[in-house]
């Protein structure tokens, strides 16, 4: 399994691949809504939220909402589906608190350290990421990964999101790479890996639940599984 020894550079996602956004999303809304809204039960919430979460990632990945839009529905469609009332003045702060509370936690998926010490010594590393660039900032140097990455491209910084070919252009020049002698390694079938895949670049799909995805699309379900091929 082990790939071409061309790859010099590896790409990174963030969310959902090094960093665990869904523990400490839920972390963000555990401590908004003890000092805010105690009344909320937060499972309720959270189970309503994941995939409301990622409904509207998808529709801002293909600039059907903007980002404001995003910060706005993901919330109002939470609420309205565990039917709590709540006014646009409390969904304004409340997302303002949680990119606040966000970046403040810092957990990793297991593996993640050792796979990127493994790496480092091996590999120029590279993040590429749609999320926001402030707050994915903070959450590199929180969890204290930064230093291992030599470039990241942001959709902020390219102008457009994954799966747009322009972001892996954006940042291949970045990183002074050629597509050839990349992979991306990423949570996302969609903007990460095909992504990926359909700019020239290989890619791998990283999913703690073993998922079903065509053959010829490398899965890993633990990031120590890289070793497999890197």
């Amino acid at each position: 399994m082990i790939l071409s020894n061309t790859i010099q550079h590896v790409f990174f996602d963030l969310d959902h691949t090094l960093w665990d956004f869904d523990k400490n999303s839920h972390l963000a809304f555990e401590q908004i809504f003890n000092n805010d809204f105690p009344e909320i039960k937060i499972e309720d919430f959270i189970t309503a939220y994941i995939p409301i979460n990622q409904a509207c990632w998808k529709l801002y990945q293909k600039d059907q909402i903007t980002h404001n839009e995003l910060r706005y529905k993901r919330l109002k469609d939470s609420f309205d589906a565990i039917n709590y009332a709540i006014s646009d003045d409390e969904i304004e702060q409340i997302a303002v608190d949680y990119l606040t509370y966000l970046p403040e936690n810092n957990h990793l998926f297991d593996g993640a350290i050792a796979i990127l010490d493994y790496l480092q010594p091996k590999y120029n590393l590279h993040i590429i990421t749609n999320g926001f660039a402030e707050v994915q900032e903070k959450k590199l140097t929180n969890a204290k990964i930064g230093h291992y990455f030599k470039t990241i491209t942001n959709s902020e910084k390219a102008g457009v999101k994954k799966p747009n070919p322009i972001i892996f252009d954006y940042a291949i020049t970045a990183a002074n790479a050629k597509k050839e002698n990349a992979i991306m390694i990423g949570d996302c079938i969609d903007a990460d890996v095909l992504g990926a895949i359909n700019f020239g670049m290989d890619a791998i799909f990283f999913s703690v639940n073993p998922s079903e995805t065509p053959a010829n699309i490398k899965q890993i379900n633990h990031l120590s599984d890289l070793k497999n091929y890197l």
